[in-house]
């Protein structure tokens, strides 16, 4: 599937949605393979809402899914799929407004997503919690495989300033 293009707001402005609308999330019931804000959801319902209330579209269709599902794929579709519709950037520098995918061990593929609201924090959906903002502690940091940047964010080393 092609790429989402938006209108290119300001890096601040579009951050500032993302965050507001990731926020918005908090509470909602865990619901596997659910996509609702204050109705249901799991991590990549999450994500797949909010990029529905930002860009107006659904990124691509999502087959149904097991939740053993990345153990028996033995793929890395979360990160395949990402890499479809957003810049993948070095774990090392996220930041508020940017979606971190997660693998639980090593040597499986990484299967559970958030987003981050602060420099410290996140918000995710994880099974038996409802969505939630937690810091990026050390034990998250450790299992992070990979990091996105949503559609139109551009950094200022991305322009080619210093």
């Amino acid at each position: 599937m092609a790429k989402t293009m938006a209108i290119q707001p300001a890096n601040k402005d579009l951050r500032a949605r993302i965050i507001a609308e990731t926020t918005s999330w908090i509470g909602t019931p865990y619901q596997h393979q659910a996509s609702l804000k204050n109705i249901g959801c799991d991590c990549l319902g999450l994500v797949r809402g909010i990029w529905r209330a930002i860009y107006q579209t659904e990124p691509e269709l999502t087959p149904a899914y097991s939740p053993d599902w990345a153990e028996s794929s033995k793929c890395e579709q979360l990160a395949f799929a990402a890499r479809r519709h957003m810049q993948e950037i070095s774990v090392s520098e996220f930041q508020p407004a940017d979606l971190l995918v997660f693998r639980w061990r090593p040597h499986v593929p990484a299967k559970h997503l958030a987003i981050t609201v602060s420099p410290t924090s996140m918000v995710h959906a994880q099974q038996g919690a409802s969505v939630c903002e937690v810091p990026v502690s050390r034990w998250w940091q450790r299992h992070l495989a990979y990091v996105f940047r949503f559609p139109s964010i551009v950094t200022e080393h991305q322009k080619g300033m210093p």
